[in-house]
């Protein structure tokens, strides 16, 4: 059975990139995100839109809830399957499933790294939660389409090669 890309698209700048490599690597896609948003926009005339043997998109909308997107996609997660996504609480949850995790940067999400990127998030919320400031993400830039681009197609094929 081949992976499937989930897509949190709640603010995900790299949905155009994420179905492109999905379409040349011919797995499918399901976009996942909160109701009120468009999601059928990301898909191109012509994209199939039932389970095939090759790609095809769907949606996934859900409710408003802030983590109602990230529960939908653990539950239907699969060995294999990769996960794009902003949030390290997804990532872990996926790592869970036997699934694979990118940030929207390119930034590869490890079980060796993981438990450190959660404990580093939960330090910066106690800070704000306590009227402390963190920085902000730097701006998004060309080099980190490349760099999730190319990562994003070595962790599809990499979840091929281990399919087969």
């Amino acid at each position: 059975m081949k992976p499937t890309v989930f897509i949190d698209a709640d603010a995900c700048p790299v949905t155009s990139e994420a179905l492109e490599v999905a379409r040349a690597c011919k797995v499918p896609v399901v976009i996942a995100g909160n109701s009120t948003q468009n999601l059928a926009r990301h898909i191109k005339r012509g994209d199939l839109r039932t389970p095939t043997d090759g790609f095809w998109v769907d949606t996934l909308a859900v409710g408003v809830g802030s983590d109602a997107a990230d529960f939908a996609i653990v539950q239907e997660l699969s060995r294999g399957d990769v996960v794009v996504t902003q949030d390290i609480g997804l990532a872990a949850m996926a790592f869970g499933r036997g699934a694979r995790a990118i940030g929207v940067r390119g930034r590869v999400y490890t079980l060796a790294t993981i438990d450190l990127d959660m404990h580093i998030r939960h330090e910066e919320k106690k800070l704000r939660r306590q009227g402390g400031r963190t920085r902000g993400p730097a701006p998004f830039e060309d080099d980190d389409r490349d760099r999730f681009t190319t990562n994003l197609r070595r962790l599809i094929e990499e979840s091929l090669r281990e399919e087969a």
